[in-house]
């Protein structure tokens, strides 16, 4: 439960950032991330439960994002809003119909800051906090104008991201005590993931790699093209410098190939419940060399099941991929104004 509100004035991303760094801080006694005070953004009360274990950091690229999904929507000027007067003033409150884990209010306040920097959104829950049904999650005053313009923009963002990190919260509520952890996958909206990566972050789960750059992930066209399976993990490891080397592997016969290669983590591939715990073994009888990350056809009703085989990690795209914006609500009112001719 949230008894605590966050009050920022829309302000540039740089602020966020800084503020973002500063909850991460932690306060004299506390042992939970948010528990200091923001540089920009006022907290007060206790806590309410948070799942990311500490606050990730926001996406550099999360004003293009806000600025691109703004020129989608409003193009050359939000012609409706010009039925309302230049001065009108207005009231609201979003709330959520459904229970979630929240995530994207960074996003919300960008969008209004790039409307009109003086919309004030007074905000009652966190990244990363459940919310349940009926709940107001922040407040928003200023003229009425860019509130509205931004209305449908900012609720996307944070539709979209809160459902992306409730998806994630559910499989990792689904392995809870065991030794293993759930990974996205690249298979996310195109020009949003950053922004779902840092969803899954606060949904509890972890990121696999960002993209093609950050760490060499081996598949059938890959070994195919360099010869054989041991040929590809040698030149990915030339390739990858200090970074991580993984193989797609479809046997047990190439789990064994690929483990004298030692990669640093092995993915299974659509393996039986049987054959990951067979690969288990076997890398344990070995010292565990190596990581291993199972992968395909995982559904919340299995993701129990294939996680005590003892694998490290299991890869869902599904949290990304095949989410439902969770249920929310704008609920505006507007103050009187003599300036009713004003367009």
């Amino acid at each position: 439960m949230h008894v605590g509100t966050s009050v920022c004035r829309s302000t540039d991303v740089g602020v966020l950032a800084r503020q973002q760094q500063a909850m991460t801080t932690l306060a004299p006694g506390s042992s939970r991330p948010g528990a200091g005070r923001a540089l920009h953004c006022r907290f007060r009360g206790q806590a309410p439960l948070r799942y990311a274990t500490r606050m990730p950091p926001l996406p550099s690229n999360l004003p293009q994002q806000v600025a691109t999904a703004l020129a989608e929507d409003v193009g050359s000027g939000d012609i409706t809003a010009e039925l309302v007067p230049a001065t009108q003033h207005v009231t609201g409150r979003v709330i959520t119909r459904e229970q979630a884990i929240l995530c994207g209010r960074a996003w919300v306040t960008e969008t209004f800051r790039q409307l009109d920097p003086t919309v004030l959104v007074t905000w009652h829950a966190g990244d990363g906090d459940r919310i349940t049904p009926n709940q107001t999650l922040f407040e928003i005053s200023g003229l009425a104008r860019p509130v509205l313009t931004g209305e449908r923009t900012a609720l996307n963002f944070l539709q979209l991201l809160s459902a992306t990190a409730t998806a994630a919260r559910r499989y990792v509520d689904a392995i809870a005590g065991t030794d293993c952890a759930i990974l996205d996958t690249r298979k996310t909206l195109p020009g949003l993931r950053t922004a779902q990566k840092y969803a899954v972050l606060q949904g509890g789960a972890q990121n696999h790699r960002i993209g093609l750059f950050d760490q060499v992930l081996i598949k059938e066209n890959h070994i195919a093209a360099a010869g054989s399976l041991s040929a590809a993990i040698a030149a990915g490891r030339r390739a990858a410098g200090s970074r991580k080397v993984e193989v797609e592997v479809e046997t047990l016969a190439e789990f064994e190939e690929a483990l004298q290669a030692r990669p640093d983590i092995i993915l299974l591939d659509e393996f039986s419940l049987s054959d990951m715990k067979t690969a288990v073994d076997i890398n344990r009888s070995k010292g565990r060399p190596v990581k291993i990350e199972a992968s395909g056809s995982v559904t919340l009703e299995t993701v129990r099941s294939v996680a005590e085989t003892g694998v490290d990690y299991i890869s869902i795209g599904g949290i990304t991929k095949h989410v439902r914006a969770v249920d929310l609500s704008m609920r505006l009112e507007f103050q009187a104004t003599a300036d009713f001719n004003t367009r």
